[in-house]
């Protein structure tokens, strides 16, 4: 029974794949279909089906909707008002230009925080191209440092939307996933980042030119915020959240303690970091009202996507646990004495090379470690949420969104593509992975 258990759960994940890359369904359809499979061949009544998926799916989103929809206006308003190229600028400053992939591998990942991948790249690509017109670099000595940087805090760093939705599903500690994942990013993006940059560049040489994006004499001379509040509005929201974290340990009044637990919660202090950004970097940039409703509309559209992926992988972990599939492959786990932060690392790479999409494979593996690791103890909750982000980045290819961003934006052939973007994901996935197991094995 628990083999057969095991796998109509791998045609569950095959139907999810099938679906996203053969008939171009949607993650949030192909999610639906794969855990109504699984529910139906694993004999759950029909009268339980739906309300385990809508209680997996309301579970998991019952707290992230306003994360989503707080951090996404906050990543709109740091690239709309050029706090972002700020902070890229500040960091050429003080690197040189001796030092230009240093400088902007700590940009991306600065700016990387607060804001989607596609969002930083599109701060950040402006300022690469014009670097490469007056130097005459490799643009890809240039450019893979940025790329690196926001990759890996939009894989590992809360308040990312995988690595919160992976928090919620394992019931992780938000502020020991920050520590953690600041701990672990910053040595795998630099490897990953300058370190590769510098060794490919070498190797690969690209023919063509970037096409998409043209930078006028004067597109990075205008008025932008002080580099002060550039930096304060970008960190605001880890600033509060690691506050939050400490004050139970500072023997403060209780009082006292709930109230700063209050702020930082991320809710709350991506609430207030917003508040922030739309009078530094709205209000007192010249923009009214009117200015920042339209704004927020905008950034709205592209969050419903990651909403929906993310409800419907709550939805495929609940009828895991419901089928009793989750108890069956947690016991097989342990009699093969495979440990969780393996298991989890391998299904998300799976998934992720599968489908591409770096969020479906969070969430679905994210879904099906949690129910396995339930009865097992001394599982590192904060360290199995960031192995699994680090297996979601795992061997992008042509079925990911990100690698023919990349194609376009840098001007390269896919073959250039693989030898630098493919290998970069996959040098991030896996240092970030060893550098898990290497805390794992020390506390």
């Amino acid at each position: 029974m628990d083999w057969y258990l095991l796998l109509v759960t791998l045609a569950s994940i095959v139907i999810v794949i099938i679906g996203v890359s053969v008939f171009k369904w949607h993650a949030f359809i192909s999610l639906l279909v794969a855990s109504l499979f699984l529910a139906i061949v694993t004999g759950m009544p029909f009268t339980k089906i739906v309300s385990a998926y809508e209680t997996g799916v309301g579970g998991t989103l019952g707290h992230l909707v306003g994360i989503l929809a707080l951090g996404t206006i906050l990543g709109k308003l740091l690239a709309s008002s050029g706090a972002g190229l700020q902070i890229a600028k500040f960091f050429i400053r003080i690197f040189g230009e001796k030092k230009l992939p240093w400088a902007m591998f700590f940009a991306g990942f600065i700016i990387g925080i607060p804001v989607f991948f596609e969002v930083g790249i599109l701060i950040l690509l402006p300022l690469v191209i014009s670097i490469q017109n007056a130097t005459k670099k490799n643009i890809l000595l240039i450019a893979l440092p940025a790329i690196a940087g926001l990759s890996i805090v939009h894989g590992l760093v809360p308040p990312h939307p995988g690595a919160i939705a992976a928090i919620s599903i394992y019931n992780a500690d938000l502020g020991k996933v920050l520590i953690y994942s600041l701990i672990i990013a910053l040595p795998t993006g630099i490897i990953g980042g300058p370190l590769f940059a510098k060794y490919i560049q070498k190797k690969v040489v690209p023919v063509g030119q970037p096409g998409l994006v043209t930078v006028e004499n004067d597109a990075l001379s205008e008025k932008l915020p002080s580099t002060g509040v550039s930096f304060l509005t970008i960190l605001m929201p880890i600033i509060l959240m690691i506050f939050g974290s400490v004050a139970p340990y500072l023997s403060l009044p209780k009082g006292i303690e709930h109230f700063i637990l209050f702020l930082g919660s991320p809710l709350i202090a991506l609430l207030l970091s917003c508040f922030i950004a739309m009078d530094l970097l709205a209000f007192r940039q010249g923009k009214d009202g009117s200015d920042l409703k339209n704004l927020v509309d905008e950034c709205f559209l592209p969050v419903g996507s990651i909403i929906l992926i993310i409800g419907a992988g709550g939805g495929f972990k609940q009828i895991l646990i419901d089928s009793g599939v989750a108890d069956s492959i947690g016991t097989m786990a342990q009699n093969l004495s495979l440990s969780p932060l393996v298991l989890a690392f391998l299904i998300a790479g799976l998934i992720r090379i599968a489908t591409g999409s770096a969020t479906v494979a969070l969430t679905t593996a994210a879904g099906i470690v949690s129910p396995i690791i339930a009865s097992m103890s001394g599982v590192n909750l904060e360290l199995l949420v960031i192995v699994t982000g680090a297996g979601s980045l795992m061997f992008s290819h042509v079925n990911d969104a990100g690698f023919w961003m990349v194609k376009e934006y840098l001007g390269l052939s896919v073959k250039e593509t693989f030898k630098t973007w493919t290998i970069l994901e996959t040098v991030l996935s896996f240092i970030a992975f060893g550098g898990a197991l290497i805390i794992d094995a020390i506390i």
